[in-house]
Protein backbone atom coordinates (compact mmCIF):
# COMPACT_ATOMS: atom_id res chain seq x y z
CA UNK A 1 0.00 0.00 0.00
CA UNK A 2 0.85 4.04 -0.37
CA UNK A 3 -0.37 7.35 0.11
CA UNK A 4 -0.71 7.23 -3.91
CA UNK A 5 -2.34 3.71 -4.62
CA UNK A 6 0.36 0.75 -4.27
CA UNK A 7 3.65 -0.51 -4.56
CA UNK A 8 5.25 -3.63 -6.24
CA UNK A 9 7.93 -5.17 -4.44
CA UNK A 10 10.14 -8.53 -6.29
CA UNK A 11 12.17 -9.87 -4.29
CA UNK A 12 15.51 -11.67 -5.11
CA UNK A 13 17.16 -14.48 -3.81
CA UNK A 14 20.56 -12.62 -4.04
CA UNK A 15 22.09 -9.07 -4.87
CA UNK A 16 21.51 -8.68 -9.06
CA UNK A 17 23.03 -6.44 -11.41
CA UNK A 18 20.37 -3.18 -11.58
CA UNK A 19 20.31 -2.99 -15.24
CA UNK A 20 19.16 -6.95 -15.56
CA UNK A 21 16.51 -6.18 -13.42
CA UNK A 22 15.47 -2.84 -14.65
CA UNK A 23 14.64 -5.00 -18.04
CA UNK A 24 12.93 -7.56 -16.52
CA UNK A 25 10.55 -5.00 -14.82
CA UNK A 26 9.72 -2.93 -18.08
CA UNK A 27 9.21 -6.46 -20.14
CA UNK A 28 6.90 -7.33 -17.41
CA UNK A 29 5.00 -4.00 -17.48
CA UNK A 30 5.62 -4.03 -21.35
CA UNK A 31 3.64 -7.40 -21.66
CA UNK A 32 0.68 -6.40 -19.08
CA UNK A 33 -0.34 -3.11 -20.98
CA UNK A 34 0.84 -1.25 -17.99
CA UNK A 35 2.72 2.12 -18.99
CA UNK A 36 5.84 3.32 -17.44
CA UNK A 37 6.69 6.93 -16.63
CA UNK A 38 9.21 8.24 -18.61
CA UNK A 39 10.27 8.13 -22.28
CA UNK A 40 7.88 11.19 -22.98
CA UNK A 41 4.62 9.78 -20.68
CA UNK A 42 4.06 12.19 -17.42
CA UNK A 43 2.21 9.12 -16.05
CA UNK A 44 2.31 5.49 -15.46
CA UNK A 45 4.49 3.38 -13.09
CA UNK A 46 8.13 4.43 -11.34
CA UNK A 47 10.78 1.74 -12.06
CA UNK A 48 13.03 1.57 -9.03
CA UNK A 49 16.16 1.56 -9.36
CA UNK A 50 15.90 4.26 -11.85
CA UNK A 51 19.80 3.94 -12.77
CA UNK A 52 21.93 0.89 -14.00
CA UNK A 53 25.13 2.09 -12.42
CA UNK A 54 26.14 4.85 -9.51
CA UNK A 55 29.29 6.67 -10.29
CA UNK A 56 31.98 7.69 -7.61
CA UNK A 57 30.37 10.29 -5.54
CA UNK A 58 26.94 9.85 -6.65
CA UNK A 59 23.76 9.05 -5.06
CA UNK A 60 21.02 6.93 -5.93
CA UNK A 61 17.01 7.59 -5.65
CA UNK A 62 16.06 7.31 -1.65
CA UNK A 63 13.60 4.26 -1.36
CA UNK A 64 11.33 3.59 2.10
CA UNK A 65 11.96 0.27 2.69
CA UNK A 66 9.54 -2.14 3.45
CA UNK A 67 7.18 -1.70 6.62
CA UNK A 68 9.31 1.39 7.44
CA UNK A 69 7.69 4.44 8.50
CA UNK A 70 6.29 6.93 6.15
CA UNK A 71 7.90 10.48 7.96
CA UNK A 72 5.07 12.37 6.02
CA UNK A 73 1.93 10.27 7.07
CA UNK A 74 3.68 8.87 10.68
CA UNK A 75 2.49 5.30 9.67
CA UNK A 76 3.80 2.06 8.09
CA UNK A 77 1.85 0.64 4.43
CA UNK A 78 1.51 -2.68 4.98
CA UNK A 79 1.32 -5.09 2.34
CA UNK A 80 -1.93 -7.03 1.38
CA UNK A 81 -1.98 -11.03 2.12
CA UNK A 82 -1.04 -10.86 5.68
CA UNK A 83 -2.67 -9.34 8.61
CA UNK A 84 -1.41 -5.82 9.77
CA UNK A 85 1.39 -6.71 12.39
CA UNK A 86 4.94 -6.43 11.72
CA UNK A 87 5.35 -10.26 13.08
CA UNK A 88 2.58 -11.25 10.50
CA UNK A 89 4.15 -9.03 7.88
CA UNK A 90 7.56 -10.58 8.03
CA UNK A 91 6.60 -13.91 8.12
CA UNK A 92 4.52 -13.41 5.15
CA UNK A 93 7.49 -11.65 3.27
CA UNK A 94 9.99 -14.79 4.16
CA UNK A 95 7.55 -17.18 2.59
CA UNK A 96 7.72 -15.53 -0.83
CA UNK A 97 9.42 -16.80 -3.31
CA UNK A 98 12.45 -14.71 -4.11
CA UNK A 99 13.52 -14.22 -7.84
CA UNK A 100 17.22 -16.29 -8.35
CA UNK A 101 19.76 -15.34 -10.27
CA UNK A 102 18.96 -18.30 -13.03
CA UNK A 103 15.57 -17.25 -13.27
CA UNK A 104 16.57 -13.74 -13.83
CA UNK A 105 18.67 -14.35 -16.71
CA UNK A 106 16.32 -17.06 -17.93
CA UNK A 107 13.19 -14.30 -17.80
CA UNK A 108 15.43 -11.45 -19.94
CA UNK A 109 17.31 -13.99 -22.20
CA UNK A 110 17.42 -11.64 -25.65
CA UNK A 111 15.79 -8.63 -24.43
CA UNK A 112 17.00 -4.83 -23.43
CA UNK A 113 15.67 -1.64 -21.68
CA UNK A 114 13.46 0.77 -24.52
CA UNK A 115 15.74 2.96 -26.40
CA UNK A 116 14.17 5.77 -24.64
CA UNK A 117 14.95 4.59 -21.36
CA UNK A 118 18.80 3.99 -22.01
CA UNK A 119 20.69 5.96 -18.99
CA UNK A 120 22.11 9.42 -19.44
CA UNK A 121 24.00 11.37 -17.50
CA UNK A 122 22.69 14.68 -16.42
CA UNK A 123 25.49 16.53 -18.93
CA UNK A 124 24.54 14.14 -21.61
CA UNK A 125 20.26 15.37 -21.39
CA UNK A 126 18.99 18.60 -21.70
CA UNK A 127 21.13 22.01 -22.54
CA UNK A 128 19.12 25.11 -21.39
CA UNK A 129 20.65 28.40 -22.84
CA UNK A 130 19.97 30.65 -25.79
CA UNK A 131 22.12 33.87 -25.85
CA UNK A 132 20.39 37.02 -26.65
CA UNK A 133 21.95 40.33 -27.75
CA UNK A 134 23.53 40.89 -24.72
CA UNK A 135 25.45 37.38 -24.41
CA UNK A 136 23.37 36.37 -21.71
CA UNK A 137 20.84 33.50 -20.99
CA UNK A 138 16.86 34.35 -21.85
CA UNK A 139 16.28 31.41 -19.87
CA UNK A 140 18.22 30.07 -16.56
CA UNK A 141 16.92 27.06 -14.94
CA UNK A 142 18.12 27.78 -11.57
CA UNK A 143 16.22 30.90 -11.68
CA UNK A 144 13.02 29.42 -11.93
CA UNK A 145 12.93 26.18 -10.32
CA UNK A 146 13.00 26.09 -5.83
CA UNK A 147 14.90 25.50 -3.58
CA UNK A 148 17.72 22.92 -4.19
CA UNK A 149 20.17 20.89 -2.52
CA UNK A 150 23.52 19.56 -3.67
CA UNK A 151 24.28 15.78 -4.41
CA UNK A 152 27.42 14.68 -5.55
CA UNK A 153 28.15 16.43 -8.92
CA UNK A 154 25.09 17.63 -8.97
CA UNK A 155 22.11 20.03 -7.60
CA UNK A 156 18.74 18.18 -7.16
CA UNK A 157 15.36 19.91 -6.70
CA UNK A 158 12.01 19.47 -7.21
CA UNK A 159 10.93 18.50 -11.22
CA UNK A 160 7.87 21.54 -12.18
CA UNK A 161 6.77 19.05 -14.63
CA UNK A 162 6.40 16.42 -11.88
CA UNK A 163 4.89 18.65 -9.51
CA UNK A 164 2.18 19.82 -12.07
CA UNK A 165 1.05 16.24 -12.03
CA UNK A 166 0.99 16.01 -8.24
CA UNK A 167 4.26 14.02 -8.22
CA UNK A 168 7.89 14.37 -6.80
CA UNK A 169 6.90 14.94 -3.39
CA UNK A 170 10.55 14.16 -2.24
CA UNK A 171 11.55 16.83 -4.23
CA UNK A 172 14.70 15.10 -5.85
CA UNK A 173 13.37 14.23 -9.66
CA UNK A 174 15.17 17.23 -11.52
CA UNK A 175 19.44 17.13 -11.39
CA UNK A 176 21.23 19.96 -12.85
CA UNK A 177 24.88 19.92 -13.71
CA UNK A 178 26.54 21.82 -10.99
CA UNK A 179 29.40 23.03 -13.07
CA UNK A 180 27.19 24.05 -15.69
CA UNK A 181 23.23 24.80 -14.48
CA UNK A 182 22.51 24.43 -18.71
CA UNK A 183 22.45 21.17 -18.35
CA UNK A 184 19.43 19.10 -16.51
CA UNK A 185 17.23 16.12 -16.50
CA UNK A 186 14.26 14.64 -15.09
CA UNK A 187 15.51 11.23 -13.49
CA UNK A 188 10.98 10.63 -13.91
CA UNK A 189 11.23 11.06 -17.60
CA UNK A 190 9.67 14.57 -18.36
CA UNK A 191 11.43 16.08 -21.07
CA UNK A 192 12.34 19.25 -22.02
CA UNK A 193 9.71 20.38 -23.45
CA UNK A 194 7.53 19.19 -20.07
CA UNK A 195 9.99 21.28 -18.18
CA UNK A 196 10.18 24.30 -19.61
CA UNK A 197 6.37 24.50 -20.63
CA UNK A 198 5.66 23.83 -16.34
CA UNK A 199 8.04 27.00 -15.65
CA UNK A 200 6.06 28.98 -18.01
CA UNK A 201 8.64 28.98 -20.94
CA UNK A 202 7.92 26.99 -23.40
CA UNK A 203 10.18 26.08 -25.76
CA UNK A 204 10.15 28.63 -29.33
CA UNK A 205 11.74 27.68 -32.30
CA UNK A 206 14.74 25.09 -33.15
CA UNK A 207 17.96 26.51 -31.35
CA UNK A 208 15.84 27.61 -28.31
CA UNK A 209 16.22 25.41 -24.91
Amino acid sequence: MSRRGGHLWIFLATPLLARECRVYIHDLALRLGVPVKGAGLADGIEVFPKHDAIGPGDFGNAIRGPLGIHRGANRRFWFYGADYTLEAQIEYLNALKKVTEEELRRFIAGKELPQAELPTRPAASVAMARRNGNGRSEVRILDHVGRVRKVGRNYVTRCPACADSGHDRSGDNLAILIEDPRFYKCWAGCTRDMIRAALGHPVRGRHSA
